[in-house]
């Protein structure tokens, strides 16, 4: 059964922001990465102001995992402080990862098709028909960051 996780999405101060959780929860980032470290191709260059932001972060608290990131480039102009936040949804196969993006994308807008990445998770992106945004994804390991 998959499980589920909030991901929250700052504009530029989401590394100030878990450091914060971190001292009210306790704990260590179990994966913190920038925007730096992305293999950058001929169609996408990570602009150098947005190279140290945080690509991705994730922070254990009980059973569940706080995940976040910093937005940038052409997506920050859609950043709105209040609505800045997916649920993220870690399946248990590729078959459920598909299935369930399928049905979350019924009516709704895909933000990024399911496929394989450079992070190693078969991921997807999108928002429902109900405005809500979701991030589906499979790993092998069966452990998100």
């Amino acid at each position: 059964m998959a499980t589920t996780n909030i991901y929250l999405t700052f504009n530029g101060n989401c590394e100030e922001a878990f450091n914060f959780y971190k001292s009210v929860f306790g704990g260590e980032f179990s994966y913190i990465g920038r925007f730096s470290e992305m293999p950058e191709s001929e169609e996408y260059k990570v602009p150098e102001e947005d190279k140290n932001r945080i690509m991705h972060v994730g922070l254990p608290i009980g059973l569940s995992i706080l995940m976040g990131s910093d937005t940038g480039g052409e997506w920050a102009a859609d950043f709105r402080q209040g609505n800045n936040f997916s649920i993220s949804i870690n399946a248990d196969s590729k078959q459920e990862a598909d299935s369930l993006f399928a049905a979350l994308a019924d009516q709704g807008q895909i933000t990024m098709p399911m496929n394989n990445t450079f992070w190693g998770d078969y991921y997807g992106m999108l928002t429902d028909k109900f405005g809500i945004n979701w991030m589906i994804s499979f790993n092998e390991q069966g452990q998100p960051a």
